[in-house]
């Protein structure tokens, strides 16, 4: 099924003069076919009429049908849709603590942002959520990120000096490529090609299941393997929604998002590894950072600037990455 903006307001009119109910759920979210994302709302959607015996069945709206990621997110938050597997950067618009899973060279590898989303810290984000009127049912990836540029390789801080560079609407993605010498600016991802193409940008940076899967290997094809950052795909729900629900019905709802996130994390590790060749053999150039001492060291004064602020959830994700 398709759905728009326009079915949106339908929807949001239709709950304004009844209560929430459980028999069908929008998931909306921004992906396009191919990427892991995609992949996992599609079985979302198998799972959760399996274990409601038919009662509830997931209409995915895929492809950003439902507007953007700060769109679908807004949806969420005022009742508009029941879920969405969203982004990093437009939940820590609302819920700012969830913005320091995105500091510079926190993570070593994606196993290990599992065993710290799975825990206390994921945890703290849901209840944090939740008072902004949404429900973190849990983390799916988004990947650690490279940069990729028009025309050259940036194997060096040196060589990011000056680069415009799209980001997402994360505070500290863009703190740590001002800090690096870079010129960041935010954009929707569904308006990321058209911008590279027109040249307002250079470059962006993303995993690699989403350059592949977006084509933007075709636009930018140099990509370096900064590794600078992790993002998470938080799959939350309308809290007006889902505190109409009974217990059974939660549980599996997020029963059956946690089964399709392990599936979309062992697609996103798998071709996070294997799609290098695969770009290659399609046009892509790869390099390796000369120095990842020296790219920490120049975005040190990241964590500085948000320390006063986010200083015991600073510490317990330092903490939880040892």
């Amino acid at each position: 099924m398709k759905f728009t903006m326009t079915g949106a307001l339908l929807a949001a009119t239709a709950m304004t003069s009844a209560p929430a109910f459980a028999d069908e759920v929008i998931f909306a979210h921004g992906a396009n076919p191919g990427n892991p994302r995609y992949a996992a709302a599609e079985m979302f959607a198998d799972l959760v009429p399996a274990c409601t015996g038919g009662e509830t069945t997931v209409n995915v709206a895929g492809s950003a049908t439902m507007g953007n990621d700060v769109e679908m997110l807004t949806s969420v938050a005022g009742g508009v849709i029941q879920m969405s597997a969203n982004s990093q950067g437009p939940l820590a618009q609302i819920v700012p603590e969830a913005g320091m899973l995105g500091l510079p060279f926190l993570f070593e590898d994606l196993p290990t942002v599992w065993r710290v989303l799975d825990g206390e810290v994921g945890d703290m984000l849901d209840e944090k959520a939740q008072n902004a009127g949404l429900k973190i049912l849990t983390f799916w990836d988004n990947g650690i990120r490279h940069v990729s540029h028009t025309s050259k390789n940036v194997p060096t801080p040196a060589d990011l000096e000056g680069m415009q560079i799209r980001t997402p609407s994360d505070e500290t993605t863009i703190a740590a490529f001002e800090a690096l010498g870079a010129s960041p600016a935010p954009l929707a991802w569904s308006e990321l090609p058209t911008a590279l193409q027109s040249g307002v940008f250079e470059g962006q940076e993303n995993p690699l299941t989403n350059i592949y899967s977006a084509k933007l290997h075709e636009i930018t094809p140099y990509i370096t393997l900064t590794g600078h950052k992790y993002e998470s795909t938080p799959v939350v729900a309308s809290m007006v929604w889902w505190s109409g629900l009974d217990e059974a019905t939660q549980a599996c709802i997020e029963g059956a998002a946690e089964q399709a996130g392990w599936y979309q994390r062992g697609l996103s590790l798998s071709q996070g590894k294997s799609l290098r060749e695969t770009m290659e053999a399609e046009g892509a150039t790869f390099a390796e950072v000369e120095d990842r001492q020296a790219f920490i060291d120049a975005t040190a004064g990241v964590y500085d600037q948000y320390e006063g602020e986010y200083g015991d959830l600073i510490g317990a994700l330092r903490e939880a990455t040892q």
